[in-house]
């Protein structure tokens, strides 16, 4: 009997993996592309799709799922102010697995994972606002 093999592993704990899938969704909602080993965005592009199924439906209930998923209120608003009404219309399909080659170090698979009509411009736009910050705080 082969029970017990719905999902990769990973070689984590269970509360590892929810983390690790928590903080990848937020980065993928965040940059809206991310760059990782195939294994782990192969597990998470059905997590991010019913994350994004439960923003375009937009009530609270609905949130409140999401929140407990995502574990940081920034991505909510994210999810359900920008990208759920960007999908509003799509049944289904709402990110893309690329792969990427192999990683230098180890030679693992590596995968590009993208939500589909993302903003190219949405891509390390955090980042260029903290280090903007940064400078005037400085300045």
């Amino acid at each position: 009997m082969n029970h017990g093999s719905g999902y990769r592993r990973l070689n984590r704990t269970h509360e590892h993996r929810k983390a690790l899938f928590a903080n990848m969704c937020g980065s993928l909602i965040e940059h809206e592309q991310i760059k990782t080993t195939l294994p782990k965005a192969k597990e998470l592009r059905p997590i991010i799709e019913k994350l994004i199924t439960l923003a375009k439906r937009g009530d609270l209930h609905a949130r409140r799922q999401a929140a407990s998923a995502l574990k940081q209120d920034k991505y909510v608003e994210r999810l359900f102010a920008i990208l759920g009404p960007r999908y509003k219309e799509r049944q289904g399909g709402y990110v893309r697995v690329l792969k990427a080659g192999f990683r230098y170090g180890d030679m693992a698979p590596m995968a590009i994972i993208e939500f589909v009509d993302r903003d190219p411009n949405a891509k390390g736009a955090g980042d260029k606002a903290r280090v903007a910050a940064e400078d005037n705080y400085e300045s």
